[in-house]
């Protein structure tokens, strides 16, 4: 394990939590996967990672804070999306100029769909611990359905999203760039790319669409009475 410098004072890291505390419950309805349960996970995992791996903790507290306002701003979008939103948070919260924007350019570099092999310490830090969360054998059974509402996706678009963006990322050999965190959760992401590989598949089943049509429709019609 190797330290490194911490750039951002405590007081500072507490009220971007405080702040981004308070986006999430404002926001509870727009932010039902990515919501404070996401970013709280999100951040004490990188955290770790990044005392593990020799960067700035600090700076990764930070950035996993503020990594996903974008849903906030607009569903579905990408992380770039949040810019304005996050870099008006670092700056009210007292972040330096040159900070915000470092970490606003690591949580670009840190995004799935984007990210390559050869990314600095921090966004690796935040990296696995943002693909962690999406790797957890309970996500796809108790926050699938959070991230279809969330982002107004079906669920061949979502299948179609995450096989697209993890499925060459995981073969090419860093789906975690952390060795521990390959070790340790390498079994779980297989298994959940398996799991929506095979929901890929199965949503073009025109038997499973008749199935999946029928559910619908009886929770179309459940709604009235549940309301």
């Amino acid at each position: 394990m190797r330290a490194r410098k911490s750039t951002i004072p405590s007081q500072t890291i507490d009220a971007v939590e405080h702040r981004v505390r308070q986006l999430c419950w404002r926001y509870a309805d727009k932010l039902q996967f990515h919501g404070w349960h996401h970013v709280s996970f999100v951040r004490a995992k990188a955290a770790g990672f990044a005392e593990h791996n020799g960067a700035d903790r600090t700076v990764v507290e930070v950035a996993a804070l503020v990594h996903d306002v974008n849903y906030i701003v607009l569903r579905n979008s990408p992380a770039a999306a949040g810019r304005d939103l996050r870099m008006g948070i670092l700056r009210e919260c007292g972040v330096e100029d040159t900070v915000a924007r470092w970490i606003d350019e690591l949580v670009d570099e840190a995004e799935m769909a984007t990210r390559g092999r050869h990314i600095s310490l921090e966004a690796q830090a935040l990296s696995d611990a943002d693909t962690l969360f999406k790797a957890l054998p309970v996500t796809p059974v108790v926050l699938a359905h959070r991230y279809l509402r969330e982002n107004g996706l079906s669920l061949r678009e979502l299948a179609h999203k995450i096989v697209g963006e993890q499925r060459d990322v995981h073969d090419s050999g860093y789906y975690f760039y952390n060795p521990k965190a390959a070790e340790n959760y390498s079994r779980w992401a297989l298994a959940n790319l398996q799991l929506w590989q095979c929901i890929k598949e199965a949503v073009d089943d025109p038997t499973v669409v008749e199935l999946l049509d029928a559910v619908h429709a009886v929770d179309l019609e459940a709604e009235p009475a549940a309301s």
